[in-house]
C-alpha cells in the first residue's frame, strides 16, 4: 500500500473516531421530554451525548429566557416582562425555563453546554443578552463547559469579545467561508446540512486552519452518513441514539 493512501486512510480514521453527537434542543423526541426543557438537557446527557444545544432570549426586563422561536403562548418574548412568561408551561408540563434553571441543571450533568444566543431586534438589546449570558456563565463557574452559537455576526462579535480567551464560538448563518471566520478568531463553522452539501471542501479548508466543524441539523440516515463520511468533527441532531448506532458501526 502507498505511503500517501496509508496516510490519508488513517486521517479518515481519525477523524471518525473523535466525530461527536450533539442534541439538538436537548434530546427532546423522546418520552416526556420536550424541546428546551430541562428534561431534554437531563436525557441527553443520560445517552452520553457530547453536548446538548439550547436557545436564550432576553425579556424586556433583562431574563434570560429559554425558547426556540421568538414567541411562546403568543407572547413575544423581547418585548415582554418576565412576569407575563413565567407560569407558562412546556408540551411535558414543565414551567418555561431560565437560562439559569438551564444552566444549574447542566452544572449537575457533563453534557457540554452548548448556549445558542438568538439574533434579538437591536443591537444594544443584543449586546445586553450577550453581556449577561457570558456573566451567569462565569458566575456559575461553567466557563469551561460552555460553547456559543449565534445566526448574529454582530452577536458573535461581542460573544468573541466577552468570553474568555479561547472560549469555543461558533457563527451559524453560512455565508463565511472557513478563512473569514478564521480572520475574526471563531472557533469553526456551524453550518446547515444544506450549506456543507453545496460548500464541502470548506471542511477540509477549516481543518487546515485548525478548525471544528459542525452540521446541523441532521436527521436522516443519508445526512448522517455524508457527515460520517466527510469526517465532521460534531453532528447535531435531533435523532441522536440513531446517529450514536451510526458512529458505532
Amino acid at each position: 500500500m502507498r505511503p500517501l493512501l496509508i496516510l490519508l486512510l488513517l486521517a479518515a480514521s481519525v477523524a471518525a473516531s473523535a466525530q461527536e453527537v450533539i442534541c439538538h434542543r436537548g434530546y427532546w423526541d423522546t418520552d416526556g421530554s420536550a424541546q428546551n426543557s430541562l428534561r431534554s438537557l437531563v436525557k441527553a446527557d443520560s445517552i452520553g451525548a457530547w453536548g446538548s444545544e439550547f436557545d436564550v432570549w432576553m425579556t424586556a426586563d433583562g431574563m434570560l429566557v429559554v425558547n426556540h422561536d421568538a414567541s411562546y403562548g403568543g407572547v413575544t418574548i423581547e418585548t415582554a416582562k418576565w412576569k407575563q412568561l413565567k407560569d407558562m408551561r412546556l408540551k411535558n408540563g414543565e414551567l418555561l425555563p431560565t437560562l439559569e434553571q438551564m444552566l444549574k441543571c447542566g452544572k449537575m450533568l457533563k453534557t457540554r453546554l452548548i448556549v445558542e444566543m438568538k439574533p434579538h431586534s437591536s443591537r444594544e438589546h443584543e449586546l445586553e443578552a450577550a453581556r449577561k449570558i457570558v456573566k451567569l456563565v462565569r458566575h456559575l463557574g461553567l466557563e469551561a463547559r460552555v460553547e456559543y452559537i449565534t445566526f448574529s455576526y454582530q452577536g458573535m462579535k461581542n460573544l468573541k469579545e466577552l468570553a474568555p480567551a479561547g472560549t469555543p464560538v461558533y457563527y451559524l448563518n453560512g455565508e463565511l467561508s472557513p478563512s473569514q471566520l478564521n480572520e475574526l478568531g471563531v472557533a469553526g463553522i456551524d453550518y446547515s446540512i444544506r450549506v456543507m452539501r453545496e460548500h464541502p471542501q470548506w471542511i477540509d479548508e477549516a481543518h487546515a486552519l485548525g478548525m471544528k466543524v459542525n452540521v446541523w441539523t441532521v436527521n436522516s440516515e443519508r445526512d448522517m452518513q455524508w457527515c460520517i463520511n466527510y469526517g465532521v468533527d460534531f453532528i447535531t441532531t435531533n435523532a441522536p441514539e440513531r446517529l450514536q448506532q451510526l458512529l458505532n458501526e
